[in-house]
């Protein structure tokens, strides 16, 4: 594991998803340290990212998804395709959970998903499954 040193020319992604503002009625729209993301991600798995769309990214071959929670950049969500084997899951999840731990991050187990291609579409579905998951990875 390694600690994440940042660069000056890191790349943040610029969300779709606006937020209204309690302090004025313009929108907010969040940006997320995609950067950090991709390190945890490949230091924690040896996995690239594959695809980030708003809150969501996705990692290499659809195995699992993290998702920023709120406006956070500290602190992730973590979806596991349904198809991924428990062991692989389990290994996965602890080694991403171990970089993000020892880069001031946290990371949370929040359950499976599915995709599925829209009928002649490029478009996908995602469905999340949470689980109440009580102990320790």
């Amino acid at each position: 594991m390694q600690k994440f040193k940042p660069t000056s020319n890191q790349t943040v992604m610029n969300t779709t998803k606006k937020r209204e503002s309690k302090s004025s009625k313009a929108p907010k729209v969040p940006f997320y340290d995609l950067e950090l993301v991709r390190f945890l991600i490949k230091d924690g798995s040896g996995l690239d990212i594959a695809y980030a769309y708003e809150d969501l990214v996705f990692s290499e071959h659809g195995i699992f998804i993290l998702q920023f929670i709120g406006e956070s950049s500290q602190n992730f969500d973590c979806w596991f395709n349904k198809d991924c084997k428990e062991n692989d899951r389990i290994n996965i999840l602890k080694s991403l959970m171990k970089s993000a731990n020892l880069n001031g991050f946290e990371i949370s187990y929040k359950g499976n998903f599915t995709m599925s291609q829209k009928e002649d579409s490029e478009e996908i579905d995602l469905h999340f499954e949470k689980i109440y998951f009580i102990g320790k990875v």
